[in-house]
Formats: C-alpha cells, sequence, structure tokens
C-alpha cells in the first residue's frame, strides 16, 4: 500500500477531512492512524499546509497513492522543517549543556556528528519518518534535566511519548532518574517534587487526549487511540529484526509451541529483567547520594568527630550527581526493550542509537565507548538493510555510510593499537561484508527464502546484545564513581563548606581507578587527566562556577 510515506500522508488526508473521534477508527485496513495524538495534531498542521499547495495531495480517498514530484518535495519538506523547529535546536543545546567544559570547536564537531548520523538520516528521508521529532523531544527532557529544570523536562517527555509510543523504550530510565532525584532530595524537598512531577506529567497526558475525553468525548472513546497505539493482536513479530526473538527463533520456533498470551507475557518479563539494572543502579545510587536539608540533619550528638561540617541543602534546582548515570541508564533500558519486547520493527533501532551516539560524540577515538558506538551506528545501518533494500535505498545505504565514517574520521582497517574490541569490529564488519557479497552474486535456495535477511538478524543481534551489557557495566561503574555504590568516603571537614560539583561526578573513571576520584581535588584531576570527557555537563554548573569559586571549592574546569 505504497509504503510509509503513503501512511504519513494519508494521515494528513484523513485528519483535515475528519472529526477528531474518527481519526483512530476511519477506513483502520488503510494505513489506519496508530500513532499517538500529537503525531495526529502534527499530521493536521502539515496537511493544512498541503492542502493550501494543491488540494489534490490530501483530498479524502481521492489522494491515495499520489507520489507527484510536488508532493514528495513537500513531504519531505515537513521532516526537514521538524527537524529544523525540534531536532536541531535539542542536539545544539546538548552540546553547550552537557559538553560545556570543551571548546567551541569540539562542541561544534559533535554536533556535526549527531545532526548527520546515518541511521536516522536515512529512515526518515528515504524510508520516510519523523522520528527526529520524537527523539528531539526526548532530548530536550534530558537537557533540562541537566539544567535542574525536572517539570520542563518532565513535560517534554510526554511530547515525546504523545508523538511516537517508541518513547516508551526510554520511560523506565527518566521514570526512575526523576524518582532517583525526588530520592536525593529528601523526605521533603522530594516529596515536593515527586507531587508536582505527578500533577504536571498527568496534566500534560490529559491535554494531549482531551479530544477524546469528557466533556468532548464519552469516556469509552479513549479506547479507541489506546488499541491503535497499543497492536498485541499484530503477533511477536513480523520481519526479521536484530533482536532475541528472530535470532533465537531460528532454532527454537517460538510461534509454534508458545500460544500468542505466554509470549507477550514472556516478552515483558525479559524486557523487564533487562532493564531491571538501570532500574536499580539509579533507584540505589539516589538513594546512597541522598542530601538531607538543615533541619532534618542528624543530631550533632549522632554524629561521628568527622562529620560535625555544616550539612549544605540540596535544592531542587540544581542538577544531581546521579545525572551522569542517565545516558546509561536510557542505553540500558531502549536496548531491553529493542532486544527482548513485543512486535519490534527494524527502524526501531533508531530509538537506543541516539543514547549510544550521544555518548559518541562526546568520547575520543582513543576510548571504548568510540569504538562501541560507532560498531553499534554501523552495524544498526546494516541491520535495517532488508527495509533499505525494498524501498531501493542501496546508493543511499553506501553513501551515507562512508561519507559519515570519512566525516568523523574513522577507518576501522586503520592500523592501530590493537584491543578485543577492535578485533571483535573487524570480524563484524567482514562478516557484513560477507553477506553482503553473497547476497549480490548468490539466489537465496528455494527452501530458504529469507536465508540473508537470517544471516543479516544473526551478525547484528550479538553486537547489539554486547552494547546492552556494555551499558550495564558502565552504569555500575560510573554510579561506583559518583559515591553510589560501596561506600561513601568521607573528605575532610573544611571541604564540607560546599559540595563538589555535580560536574565532577560526570565524569565517570575506568574501574581500575575508581579509588581516584572519592569527590575530592585529586579526583577531579585524576577525571581530567584520564581524559573522560564522555558526560561532561560544563554548562549545567556555569552559573555555580563564581559563587563556588569565592567560597574556597575546587572548579575542575
Amino acid at each position: 500500500m505504497f509504503g510509509d510515506y503513503e501512511a504519513q500522508r494519508h494521515w494528513m488526508e484523513l485528519t483535515i477531512h475528519l472529526p477528531t473521534r474518527q481519526w483512530y477508527t476511519y477506513d483502520l485496513q488503510y494505513w489506519g492512524l496508530d500513532y499517538p495524538p500529537l503525531t495526529a495534531y502534527a499530521s493536521w498542521l502539515c496537511g493544512i499546509v498541503g492542502s493550501w499547495i494543491d488540494p489534490s495531495w490530501v483530498a479524502l480517498d481521492d489522494s491515495r497513492g499520489v507520489e507527484t514530484p510536488g508532493s514528495k518535495v513537500f513531504m519531505r519538506s515537513s521532516v526537514l522543517a521538524l527537524d529544523t523547529l525540534i531536532y536541531v535546536p535539542a542536539l545544539f543545546m546538548f552540546t553547550r549543556v552537557w559538553q560545556g567544559t570543551r571548546s567551541s570547536r569540539t562542541q561544534n564537531l559533535a554536533l556535526l556528528l549527531l545532526l548527520f548520523q546515518p541511521a536516522l538520516t536515512i529512515i526518515d528521508f528515504g524510508h520516510f519518518q519523523y522520528n527526529s521529532v520524537m527523539l528531539g523531544f526526548t532530548l530536550f527532557s534530558m537537557n533540562f534535566f541537566a539544567i535542574g529544570q525536572e517539570l520542563v523536562g518532565a513535560v517534554f517527555f510526554v511530547l515525546s511519548l504523545g508523538f511516537k509510543q517508541m518513547a516508551l523504550y526510554y520511560a523506565p530510565a527518566i521514570g526512575t532518574y526523576l524518582l532517583a532525584k525526588c530520592l536525593y532530595l529528601g523526605p521533603t524537598e522530594g516529596t515536593k517534587l515527586f507531587i508536582r512531577l505527578g500533577i504536571v506529567t498527568s496534566a500534560s497526558f490529559v491535554i494531549l487526549f482531551l479530544p477524546w475525553l469528557p466533556p468532548f468525548a464519552p469516556l469509552r472513546a479513549i479506547l479507541n487511540p489506546i488499541t491503535r497505539i497499543f497492536p498485541f493482536n499484530r503477533g511477536l513479530f513480523e520481519d526479521k529484526v536484530a533482536n532475541f526473538w528472530c535470532a533465537t527463533n531460528v532454532v527454537l520456533k517460538w510461534r509454534l509451541w508458545a500460544t500468542q498470551s505466554v509470549l507477550v507475557k514472556l516478552s515483558t518479563a525479559l524486557t523487564a529483567l533487562g532493564f531491571l539494572p538501570a532500574v536499580a543502579t539509579l533507584l540505589f545510587s539516589g538513594y546512597r547520594l541522598r542530601v538531607w536539608s538543615t533541619t532534618e540533619a542528624p543530631a550533632e550528638s549522632d554524629k561521628k568527630d568527622d562529620d560535625k561540617a555544616p550539612v549544605t541543602p540540596a535544592t531542587p534546582a540544581a542538577p544531581t550527581p546521579i545525572l551522569p548515570l542517565l545516558p546509561y541508564a536510557l542505553l540500558t533500558s531502549s536496548l531491553s526493550f529493542f532486544l527482548f519486547s513485543f512486535q519490534v520493527h527494524e527502524k526501531t533501532i533508531l530509538v537506543p542509537l541516539l543514547p549510544m551516539t550521544l555518548l559518541l560524540s562526546g568520547s575520543s577515538p582513543d576510548e571504548q565507548t568510540f569504538e562501541l558506538g560507532m560498531l553499534m551506528n554501523n552495524v544498526a545501518m546494516f541491520s535495517m538493510w532488508p527495509l533499505l533494500k525494498r524501498d531501493g535505498q542501496g546508493i543511499q545505504y553506501v553513501a551515507l555510510l562512508i561519507l559519515w565514517n570519512k566525516l568523523i574520521g574513522y577507518n576501522p582497517f586503520r592500523a592501530a593499537r590493537s584491543s578485543y574490541l577492535k578485533l571483535l569490529s573487524l570480524a563484524v564488519y567482514a562478516a557484513c561484508f560477507a553477506v553482503h557479497l553473497a547476497e549480490l552474486f548468490i539466489s537465496p535456495p528455494a527452501r530458504l527464502p529469507d536465508i540473508f535477511p537470517v544471516l543479516n538478524v544473526l551478525v547484528s543481534t550479538p553486537v547489539f546484545a554486547l552494547v546492552w551489557l556494555w551499558s550495564i557495566k558502565r552504569g555500575v561503574e560510573v554510579s561506583w564513581a559518583i559515591g553510589g555504590l560501596g561506600s561513601r568516603s568521607k573528605a575532610p571537614a573544611s571541604s564540607h563548606k560546599r559540595p563538589l560539583p555535580a560536574s565532577a561526578s560526570s565524569l565517570p573513571l575506568p574501574a581500575d581507578r575508581q579509588s581516584e576520584q572519592h569527590w575530592s581535588p585529586d579526583g577531579a584531576t585524576a577525571l581530567r587527566a584520564g581524559g573522560l570527557r564522555t558526560m561532561s555537563l560544563g554548562y549545567a554548573q556555569a552559573r555555580q562556577r563564581k559563587a563556588l569559586g569565592r567560597s574556597g571549592s575546587v572548579d575542575i574546569h
């Protein structure tokens, strides 16, 4: 039915011609609307603009299958316009907030790396989607969390969920981070923030779904969008996707020995187990690093001699020391959903690619994060090859991969310091190349028509599983580095005048150097010496630098 391009165009058509209550019920067999309301509102706005230019592009029913040159220019321009309004500003803010201690040139290079990410580019402009809007809203929420604006960040994440339900892949990490900050703030301030977050989040969802709620519609009308957004009746998977189910289905044939209800429950359980480490690390770190207000501090008689320095109250507007855990938690959570959840599409790999590419943008070529980030991005493109091949995107696939790697200066075959990860990367790239060559010169046997998509899955899935395990490991290491795991070291009493900036904890050390940090000036120096800039939060602390400098604290920047 003309592909996802037609789906997006058709939604423009039906939203401008039908009342709101029919958006999720009209002719569902022909690209029925199955995204949350914010996508429908964006389609409505784009449809109005399209109807001003040429009403035939969005004529109800009569416009089905329209792919004139003018309509194509309009549709692709709509993606570019939404990118310009939402995604590009979110990326720019990220490089200034999360990487504020780096030079302007380095920030701009990071921005270029993120802007031209090949997987997002080829899906949104080639396969035709608006994934950048969802990702941009999530990135805005991260940016506002980094400057201590949790309520604004929560609204942006609701907008992300309201645009595409795939943003649920981030929900465990986002929700747990906010809860961990409430724990960090202590009973009084934490409870206040928790109540405010609940009110703001609930109100945002109500506003998004208002046309399907009383008094504008009967309460049962809300079931129309809900049942379309969560289509459990589609089965465990459709196409060959590089996740746990498709990879193991080569041997186990899940749908033959388990009913759909059993598979839904099993998928839910595995997904929850997959993101549980990130949830546990965030919560435990928030609890361990909690800061009591002056009125809630332990009684003087209960303190040890080295604890009698004044306690600085936590303020909700300041970023927390657990902030560096957020990108790793997002990666763990989203990869858990991609690998284990129900009904996953090839292009869903874009969701975990966002936090991985954000981490990549702050790393240097000699770091493990850089090598693994490049491997995941390149393999993600390879994993989508069956979809891109159907869309006739072969030339674009090759060109974008080569140009993006050239832009970054990455050459996996260049002679460099060898490591197990480097050797693994070379082996994976060789396997990808071999699959492409075989597909180019060998016809699949009649009894194995899907042999090449299956080989694609078997090459890609272990890479994504490796990144998932790495994200869990890094989450534990970062939590240990910032003091969220193990015993909390005691700094001298003189250092209690004001806590070390959160940005100090945002530069985690490798596991074998954790003892160098300990919230001390020497630890901050060791972090810089280690070259670990991945989670720099300089801008988030910019307002505090002068005050911290006047009070005698160390400026690690």
